[in-house]
């Protein structure tokens, strides 16, 4: 199937460069390698029942939200044990440390991709409901 996406020139550049220096054969096996890892990180937490031990990763624009996001970090505060923060340039990159019900650990991480000034929202599942 053909279908046509707009991207942004700096992230078609970068993408690229990476699939390249990864030693992908061309750019169209590389768009289906990435979809599917996203198809796949997302069913597993989707999928996924019972306590979780999670890590939610993700960078965003200090001045643009800063309130909003200590005001959702309140809210899911029983299933956020440690946060960590860090500075890169213009950007501030943050890793919660989560345990508690899979499904509060989802609603966490929507509530983080729904904010406009947060560029990339990441979890990893370290354990799931079935271990």
């Amino acid at each position: 199937m053909r279908t046509s996406f707009n991207i942004p020139d700096e992230l078609v550049a970068e993408f690229d460069r990476t699939w390249r220096d990864e030693g992908i054969e061309n750019r169209s096996r590389a768009v289906r390698e990435a979809m599917l890892e996203f198809v796949e990180s997302h069913s597993r937490l989707e999928d996924t029942s019972g306590e979780v031990v999670a890590l939610v990763g993700f960078d965003y624009r200090h001045h643009d939200v800063i309130r909003e996001l200590h005001g959702a970090q309140h809210e899911y505060q029983d299933v956020i044990l440690n946060t960590s923060h860090t500075h890169q340039g213009e950007w501030c990159l943050e890793s919660l440390f989560c345990r508690g019900d899979a499904e509060r650990v989802r609603e966490l991480t929507y509530r983080l991709r729904d904010f406009d000034a947060v560029r990339r929202v990441k979890v990893m599942l370290i354990r799931d409901g079935d271990e």
